[in-house]
């Protein structure tokens, strides 16, 4: 074999083995998304299963707020039916799943403001700990989707960048979609007294 064959051999093996290192790589960023989503979801999910232990604690004390209550069960079945596939999540199923989720947190935060019409409400220590672990799980939620979203530009950043763009190209490996600020999140609330 000529010096020449054993060179272009050598190049060609080096070309895939990088080939095949960048997919493995992607394919793990890709991984790591759908692992973070599951995070989000999870979070999700603790804050569907506390709500209806926080409705029942509510409904002893304030029996004619019945309307807010059955809007947060309504608000937390819509929530909760929406199931995304994390490899095929487009910006539109996003916006679906954010904006059921904003709900239940409207929702929530209407049985909240009734809450405080109940002084035996606000102290009973069952809403004390749920309105705690309520709280702990919105800030778990807020990690979770930061979480994702970081991981979802490193991905998205390594499929965009040559030639790693090439073999994302031919393996399938699409951009995923970012949590965003809800729309005039941007603008400070007012405070009156």
């Amino acid at each position: 074999m000529s010096k020449t064959g054993i060179i272009l051999i050598g190049v060609l093996a080096a070309i895939a083995i990088y080939f095949f290192v960048a997919f493995n790589s992607l394919v793990t960023k890709d991984e790591g998304v759908t692992a973070e989503w599951q995070n989000v979801e999870t979070a999700y999910q603790r804050r569907a299963d506390l709500i209806p232990n926080l409705v029942e604690t509510v409904k002893g004390y304030a029996k004619h707020e019945s309307t807010t209550l059955k809007e947060v069960i309504e608000a937390r079945a819509n929530a909760t039916s929406i199931k995304i596939d994390p490899k095929n999540l487009t910006p539109e199923q996003l916006a679906e799943y954010m904006s059921a989720q904003n709900g239940v947190s409207s929702a929530l935060g209407r049985l909240i403001a009734v809450a405080e019409s109940y002084p035996d409400l606000k102290a009973n220590q069952n809403f004390l700990e749920l309105q705690s672990q309520l709280e702990g799980t919105e800030n778990r939620i807020a990690v979770a989707r930061k979480n994702y979203n970081d991981v979802a530009k490193d991905f998205n950043s390594a499929i965009r960048r040559v030639p790693n763009n090439i073999i994302a190209s031919f393996a399938g490996l699409e951009k995923h979609a970012y949590f965003e600020a809800e729309e005039g999140a941007e603008k400070a609330p007012k405070v009156q007294f």
